[in-house]
């Protein structure tokens, strides 16, 4: 994705909010983007999702060029990239119940009768953990990480390849967070999916991720493997692992950041 901005016709100023990104993810590997807020991570994901048009640049799936638009993709091409947001609250219908929500990517993506999607819902709440009773309640009467898990399965729904997750966890607790990817490790060892974490969670995208891209500004600044992950090259790069908080009481104390980068890239 080369760029993404308002279009000129608007009436008003183009703004760049993601420029010069290319990133690669192969089938049943994960690839982690971090960064500070606003330096236009899920900017990027929605982009690719097809839900923010971009204004220049490409999207290859499986070989084959997207449409930049949702709109312009078939309905094959929308199933296998699905997206989990951040907030489970407001992803999912709070008229709706856990059945119709799950209902409805069954009859759009497969068309199934209400028999079969009675069993696949059935099978979709076994999938992601949650007990079948909860088919018949509202959002409103499930906890954070029942919510997450129930954007999971709608998202499995449409039996994907490749699941963007937008800060899938930071509405969590850290005992739901850790259970929810524990939940995915697993979904992907079954499934083979790919999936491509947005987070601000360095940790997070350490215990799952095969690359860990690093954006600044807008910018791809670095590509990181786990096995480069203690050494990054970029100055902002060094900052940001620099300031993960360590299990250690003094850690703060004996922290040790060069001014100059600081200066550079900490404009808040």
């Amino acid at each position: 994705v080369a760029g993404y901005g308002a279009s000129k016709t608007d009436g008003l100023p183009l703004v760049r909010a993601v420029e010069d990104v290319s990133l690669k993810v192969e089938k049943g590997r994960n690839l982690g983007i971090i960064g500070e807020s606003g330096c236009g991570k899920s900017t990027l994901a929605r982009a690719i999702a097809g839900i923010l048009p971009a204004a220049v640049g490409k999207i290859v799936f499986d070989g084959k060029e997207l449409g930049r638009s949702a709109r312009e993709r078939t309905r094959d091409q929308l199933r296998e990239m699905q997206i989990v947001f951040q907030y489970a609250d407001t992803a999912l219908n709070p008229a709706k119940s856990v059945e119709d929500i799950l209902d409805r990517p069954l009859v759009f993506y497969h068309g199934m009768n209400a028999r079969a999607r009675s069993l696949r819902i059935d099978e979709l709440l076994d999938m992601v953990r949650l007990p079948r009773n909860l088919r018949h309640r509202r959002p409103g009467e499930l906890s954070g990480g029942q919510k997450q898990r129930v954007n999971f399965a709608r998202a499995l729904a449409a039996d994907p390849k490749l699941i963007l997750c937008d800060e899938i966890t930071s509405a969590l607790d850290t005992v739901v967070a850790a259970a929810v990817i524990e939940l995915l490790k697993e979904m992907q060892r079954e499934l083979g999916l790919s999936y491509i974490f947005i987070s601000h969670d360095l940790s997070l995208v350490e215990a799952i991720c095969d690359e860990i891209v690093v954006m600044y500004g807008g910018k791809k600044v670095e590509d990181i493997t786990p096995a480069k992950i203690n050494a990054p090259h970029h100055p902002y790069s060094q900052l940001l692992f620099s300031s993960v908080p360590k299990l250690d009481p003094s850690w703060l104390d004996g922290l040790e950041q060069d001014p100059e980068l600081v200066r550079a890239y900490c404009r808040r």
